[in-house]
């Protein structure tokens, strides 16, 4: 049996392995210990944390799609101070480095937190900009690239801590986004975030969920996100954490190929929540059997 590596670098986070549970579907750790060794994973990023603690969205929150799933929860959690609080310290003692997932409605907003999370235990901060911001009249920040740097400056200056940038997939552009968060000091970013899309019952002639809308997640989406990464990859220079759609080890080697430097499961968590230990083991598989002896093998060569 050949030696290989699995460990991959972003910013200053070292992962020992390049599969995390992605924002939203792997609660904070701790829900997913009857499944696997947590401890075994590449990171723990947390679901989405407010500056002041959220109920989320009334009504229908989830609806199942063909090949996926679409979810309006509206960011329920207890709030940063309550994370802080009563949550770090528990999952502290996992021995993998935690990224903590952080929305707001203003850029202040966002600095504020990011210095809050300024301390031992935290590890990096993956920056949701698909949140309007409520002082330019509900622009999304996501979608307008002086607002997601102006974002990604605050917390850059408030953190010593890695800075990953979630992208929207709901734009013209994603590569003029990503260019723009990168020139504004992110050191990673991650993408795709789910896609804007809604489910109607015909039978009340009304919307299933209860915002609505909601986002698009699962198998369905993962041609897209491919893309997307790949696109990305082509223009800029820092680590891509790539999603969307991702079940299998063989999923995960695609989005490899195309440019990201680690994977994140979403959706896949719900079917199986074995599912980034499974997609783990199957990124070394496949690298057994080909001979490969590290990630930098395979990241970006995908060959066009």
């Amino acid at each position: 049996m050949n030696e290989i590596s699995l460990t991959v670098d972003i910013g200053k986070l070292h992962l020992k392995k390049p599969v995390m549970g992605a924002s939203g579907t792997f609660g904070f750790g701790q829900e997913y210990e009857d499944f696997l060794a947590v401890d075994e994973i590449g990171a723990i990023v947390t679901k989405g944390l407010t500056p002041l603690p959220r109920e989320g969205n009334p009504g229908v929150r989830i609806a199942e799609t063909p090949a996926g799933m679409l979810n309006s929860i509206g960011l329920e959690n207890p709030g940063v101070d309550a994370f802080i609080r009563d949550i770090l310290p528990k999952i502290k003692k996992y021995r993998v480095p935690i990224i903590v997932n952080i929305s707001a409605g203003t850029v202040e907003d966002y600095g504020e937190m990011a210095q809050k999370l300024d301390i031992v235990g935290v590890d990096a901060l993956e920056v949701n900009i698909s949140c309007p911001n409520v002082k330019e009249g509900g622009i999304v920040f996501g979608t307008d690239p002086r607002s997601a740097a102006a974002v990604t400056s605050s917390v850059k200056k408030h953190t010593g801590k890695t800075v990953i940038v979630k992208l929207s997939p709901n734009v013209t552009d994603i590569s003029c986004m990503a260019r723009a968060v990168e020139a504004a000091g992110a050191d990673a970013v991650s993408l795709i975030n789910t896609i804007t899309g809604m489910v109607i019952d015909i039978n009340k002639r009304k919307p299933l969920l209860g915002n609505i809308t909601g986002g698009l997640s699962g198998p369905a989406v993962k041609p897209v996100a491919l893309h997307l990464v790949w696109q990305t990859a082509q223009s800029v220079k820092i680590p891509i954490i790539g999603m969307g759609g991702i079940t299998d080890g063989e999923d995960a080697i695609e989005f490899l190929l195309a440019g990201a430097s680690a994977v994140a499961v979403g959706a896949g968590n719900f079917a199986n929540p074995r599912a980034v230990k499974d997609v783990t083991d199957g990124i070394e598989r496949y690298m057994r059997k080909n001979n490969i002896h590290g990630l930098n093998e395979i990241i970006g060569k995908l060959e066009v």
